[in-house]
């Protein structure tokens, strides 16, 4: 074949080589339960993080009993991202834990396909609100429980009861500090919203 001859059987866009398919997703749940490690363990790139030191007043709001080396706290957001193949790449927003910054949830959900909802069973009442925000507008999400020093206090099954999910949401264990476990929970994010859309 010539350089002047077409292309036999496919036209040039087709040979073109398409960008991956931008997919968002949340990572939600209560204070120090993990997700900016998880956001961190996980991007393919630096990720970007609004970390500010807990000063005295933060500290006699936020419980911190359970997290005492806790230094730094999620003011805004976390942002990163991973290619997962080929046709898709996930783009992670962290959402801040405590309950005071809740006005800018609305902001980073939008356009989200799924959450993680990321859970301390140490600490089960400060993931509450995160449950209820995904329930309430409809949005696929998974429970993870982190295995804070490799275990966890709680079986699935209980915190699926004291969380009050239906049997539709996935209740499993990760670890926020592994990569792979991150994301063997994102792809189950992806499968519900999946899911969702071929329902």
């Amino acid at each position: 074949m010539t350089p002047t001859e077409p292309l036999t059987g496919a036209t040039a866009a087709d040979t073109a080589v398409r960008p991956p398919l931008p997919v968002k997703l949340v990572i939600a749940g209560g204070f120090g339960v993990g997700k900016t490690t998880a956001v961190g363990a996980i991007s393919e790139i630096e990720p970007l993080t609004t970390e500010a030191a807990i000063t005295e007043v933060a500290a006699g709001v936020d419980d911190l009993s359970l997290t005492p080396r806790k230094a730094t706290t999620t003011v805004a957001m976390d942002f990163g991202c991973i290619t997962i193949d080929p046709t898709l790449k996930l783009y992670l927003f962290g959402t801040p834990g405590q309950e005071r910054f809740g006005f800018m949830w609305d902001d980073i959900v939008e356009g989200a396909v799924g959450a993680l909802v990321i859970v301390d069973t140490r600490r089960l009442d400060d993931c509450y609100a995160a449950v209820d925000y995904f329930e309430h507008k409809d949005i696929p999400f998974a429970v993870a429980v982190n295995a804070f020093d490799g275990t966890v206090e709680h079986a699935l099954e209980e915190v699926r009861w004291a969380l009050d999910v239906s049997e539709g949401v996935p209740v499993l264990v990760f670890d926020a500090r592994e990569r792979g476990s991150v994301r063997d929970a994102l792809l189950v994010v992806l499968e519900q919203a999946l899911a969702r859309t071929e329902g």
